[in-house]
């Protein structure tokens, strides 16, 4: 099938959602992130709670240069011990492929990082819309009481390194009470 021959999905503006064909759905669970947390007991504790889910319209395969994704991230609200519910972060693996960010609803931090772990926060409200840089690390956090939804879209051949992260980290961490 050509690019030409893909048919159109829907996106829902009021709640994010994706309906139609190519579009992959995945869930993060508390425990499939256990080594992202500061306290990995209380993430093993909290096992099997959803933390987020994504989908995502790929009308040409992961890794084609020149093909567009996009996607959503409905990101929970709660924490785990103190520390408010993230998604994992990463960098794009080519660091001049950016990405853009709308927010639907609910209310948090899209969290960026530097080569030199100089951490920051935007916030995340909905209509806020965000440019990242290719060459800075990127999470979101949500400090709401309701799942924070947002849009983005990126290069399919930017690359994720969710590696370094996970090894390392982001500059700040965010919990309960942090004022931002």
């Amino acid at each position: 099938m050509s690019a030409s021959q893909i048919p159109p999905i829907l996106t829902n503006l009021t709640t994010g959602m994706l309906v139609g064909e190519r579009i992959a759905e995945s869930r993060r669970t508390v425990g499939d992130l256990v080594g992202y947390w500061s306290d990995p007991e209380a993430a093993r504790q909290g096992g099997d709670a959803l933390l987020y889910g994504t989908q995502t319209w790929m009308p040409a395969e992961d890794g084609v240069e020149g093909a567009i994704l996009w996607g959503n991230t409905v990101l929970m609200p709660g924490s785990v011990g103190g520390e408010f519910f993230m998604t994992r972060g990463h960098w794009h693996e080519k660091l001049d492929r950016c990405e853009m960010c709308v927010t639907v609803s609910g209310s948090g931090l899209l969290v960026l990082m530097d080569e030199s772990r100089n951490t920051w926060v935007e916030q995340m409200s909905p209509g806020s819309t965000h440019y990242v840089p290719g060459n800075l690390a990127h999470r979101t956090v949500n400090t709401g009481d309701e799942p924070l939804v947002f849009m983005c879209a990126w290069p399919a051949d930017c690359g994720h390194n969710y590696g370094s992260i996970l090894e390392l980290g982001f500059g700040r961490r965010f919990f309960v009470g942090d004022q931002f």
